[in-house]
């Protein structure tokens, strides 16, 4: 009860130093809670700005009958909720108009991949609340990009439930749904989401950052790609591979597709230069971030980040951002 009255005070009546500082320590793991509601970075970003100005404007409104945590979360969510239902902001999943097979990552061309080392400071500690923030099966790609299909309120429930565990009841009171509701939501929500992430994903380990064997892969496949070894990456692929590319919606299907992709990018008159690579991480999946040295320039230029997703040492999918993360993950801009 006294840690609960201290927290309350210091909320209410610590004034604007004192309250950044208590706040400040949820930083990180709100910005990974917001990133899953959004699957935008830059959006999380943003709404983390905006939820520490919601809370400095309500910080009358903590009681201490919740977590100043969970009163924060609660904030949090609720601003994503205004972002996604604001008709400047909103957001429909890209539809193809022919009907062939698509891709979560391309229908979702908001999609922005989450730097590692900033999910290291969502949870620096294991067995703590905040730990959840950055395990490995809610924060990747896949599930960040098949959540996005889900209507905004199942979401938010969807989260709240099954990656911060609240409760029906913690959630019913957050999002002022009934607790009926919430369980509908909830049910609703991962019977969406089981269509939309890959079918072996049940098999994937629960490690929390890359393995040695997806380590290894990258190695190989920067090596091939600055090489312009067509034949090595050739080999580095599953025969149905995937290469996705989320801001221009574009899905290239099966080895062959992938290679006939990059072969004029790499090789022959249209090449467009030398390349180099930097090993990265980004949403506990193995990354490289691409720089080309085009004809006459004297420096390497970033071009777009590579997540990878490696199954029994080959490359499943390669999903593929632009250069503008590049300063959060930190890169360099030129070599």
């Amino acid at each position: 009860m006294g840690d609960e009255s201290e927290a309350v005070t210091a909320v209410r009546h610590g004034g604007p130093a004192a309250f950044g500082e208590l706040v400040d320590a949820y930083r990180h793991e709100l910005r990974v809670h917001c990133y899953r509601m959004l699957g935008s970075y830059t959006d999380a970003d943003d709404m983390v700005q905006e939820t520490m100005m919601r809370a400095w404007r309500r910080r009358e409104t903590f009681e201490g009958r919740s977590t100043l945590r969970a009163w924060l979360y609660r904030i949090a969510t609720n601003a994503c909720l205004d972002l996604l239902s604001g008709p400047a902001r909103s957001r429909e999943i890209t539809v193809d108009v022919h009907g062939a097979a698509r891709s979560p990552f391309a229908e979702v061309p908001w999609l922005q991949p989450y730097p590692d080392r900033l999910l290291d400071l969502a949870a620096p500690g294991e067995g703590r609340p905040e730990a959840v923030a950055v395990e490995r099966e809610t924060i990747e790609l896949a599930y960040l990009a098949a959540i996005q299909h889900l209507p905004p309120r199942q979401r938010a429930v969807l989260i709240l439930r099954d990656v911060a565990g609240w409760s029906a009841e913690e959630t019913s009171q957050a999002l002022e749904l009934s607790v009926a509701a919430v369980k509908s939501a909830v049910q609703r929500a991962r019977a969406t989401l089981r269509m939309h992430l890959p079918a072996r994903r049940s098999q994937w380990g629960p490690a929390t950052e890359p393995s040695e064997e997806e380590r290894a892969v990258l190695r190989r496949y920067m090596e091939a790609s600055v090489a312009g070894d067509l034949s090595a990456l050739a080999a580095l692929l599953r025969e149905d591979a995937r290469q996705t590319m989320p801001p221009a919606s574009q899905v290239f299907d099966g080895r062959a597709a992938i290679l006939d992709m990059w072969r004029p990018v790499m090789i022959g008159p249209q090449a467009w230069g030398e390349w180099q690579a930097l090993p990265t991480r980004a949403n506990r999946q193995p990354a490289v971030a691409n720089y080309v040295r085009r004809p006459g320039h004297d420096r390497y230029t970033a071009v777009n980040i590579d997540v990878l997703r490696v199954e029994d040492g080959l490359i499943a999918e390669i999903t593929t951002f632009g250069p503008e993360l590049h300063a959060a993950f930190g890169l360099p801009a030129e070599l």
